[in-house]
């Protein structure tokens, strides 16, 4: 916790097991609990915490050059899809690495659409491309943001899909026209990044001023997260364009993401995490602080969460483990997005690694 003094130990490996299992000690202060060839079980009595630092299940050096920016998986989890500095964007089997299809492109963030079939994307160019995921071709481009593209979404099944940027706005696009359909947000402040949910019924959304477009699908019900720059949280009716919560954080936003109906968090670049109450957002459920470090993604998981930050810490809170699990070996590199499919964690990260990480074992 903050302001109070950082507990140091030491682990020791004294041989190995026939089984190729390490056999671990810890220094005074520190527990060694389960350890298998993947995993070390670490509690510190004293301060009541538990961490399993768990191994990647393995490692993929060869997808880019250069820094990772984003990745994503497809939904039935056979595909990955990832951008970086090298200015390009690949398509991989998501169970070897092995490269499929590649578009040259400096896009910035990319996200399959349910069907796994095409990709979105954005740049810093401020186009939205999508893309096949058969043979990398743009079907589609969207122009009409001024500045950089830092986030993306995707309405429902796929046929409007959200942008956020560094102008400030969020908008709403229709595939099928390759058309805005309307800015969501138009802030006085870069938005780094974006969620939509379904929010509860309880609360209050607003109302168009004007009946929606009827290529608008999906947007009803909905409520839009916008991670901004300038320290605020921003809730906003997806449907009706109106601001449903303010909530003022201890730094710029960086990322956000919805629990459930009712919870949603977001990370901030001083480290903090916030879990809020959409009903109530004067203050938060709780605040995760683990290091003074960026957290640079946030995904829902399970019946918890996979935060990453700055730093290269990557670590996972469920309600059912009474340990935090820790994935291991980005050392020191930011680590930028963590994708999941089913038991199976994948991380990006600027050493130009694609991690993967297997929980099944858990």
């Amino acid at each position: 916790p903050a302001g109070k003094p950082t507990l140091y130990g030491s682990l020791t490996r004294r041989g190995l097991s026939t089984e190729g299992v390490p056999d671990i000690a810890a220094s005074e202060g520190f527990v060694v609990g389960e350890v298998t060839k993947k995993s070390i079980l670490i509690s510190c009595p004293h301060e009541n915490v538990s961490t399993k630092f768990l191994a990647p299940y393995t490692s993929f050096c060869r997808i880019h050059q250069k820094s990772i920016t984003c990745l994503d998986i497809s939904s039935g989890g056979g595909l990955g899809v990832s951008t970086s500095t090298d200015g390009t964007m690949k398509i991989w089997q998501a169970a070897n690495g092995e490269i499929r299809v590649r578009a040259s492109s400096f896009v910035v963030c990319c996200l399959f659409f349910p069907s796994g079939l095409v990709v979105l994307s954005g740049g810093m160019d401020a186009q939205l491309k999508i893309w096949s995921a058969e043979d990398a071709s743009c079907v589609v481009t969207f122009k009409g943001h001024k500045g950089g593209i830092l986030d993306t979404a995707i309405v429902d099944r796929g046929r409007n899909v959200l942008s956020c940027s560094r102008d400030g706005t969020a908008r709403l696009w229709d595939c099928g026209k390759s058309a805005c359909l309307g800015v969501i947000a138009d802030c006085s402040s870069p938005i780094n990044g974006i969620a939509v949910g379904t929010a509860d019924n309880s609360l209050n959304l607003g109302t168009p001023e004007k009946a929606p477009s009827e290529r608008e699908v999906g947007t009803e019900g909905k409520i839009l997260l916008l991670a901004r720059e300038d320290k605020k949280l921003q809730g906003v009716g997806l449907q009706s364009r109106q601001p449903v919560f303010f909530f003022v954080g201890s730094d710029a936003f960086n990322c956000c993401a919805f629990l459930s109906s009712t919870y949603i968090l977001a990370g901030t670049q001083d480290g903090n995490i916030y879990q809020l109450d959409v009903r109530n957002t004067n203050s938060p459920i709780q605040v995760i602080h683990r290091s003074g470090a960026p957290v640079l993604s946030l995904l829902p998981y399970r019946d918890g969460f996979i935060a990453s930050q700055g730093d290269g810490t990557c670590f996972i809170v469920q309600q059912d483990l009474d340990y935090v699990l820790d994935l291991t070996e980005a050392d020191c590199d930011p680590v930028y997005k963590v994708a999941s499919w089913e038991k199976q964690i994948y991380t990006c990260c600027r050493d130009g690694i694609v991690r993967r990480y297997q929980l099944s074992d858990l």
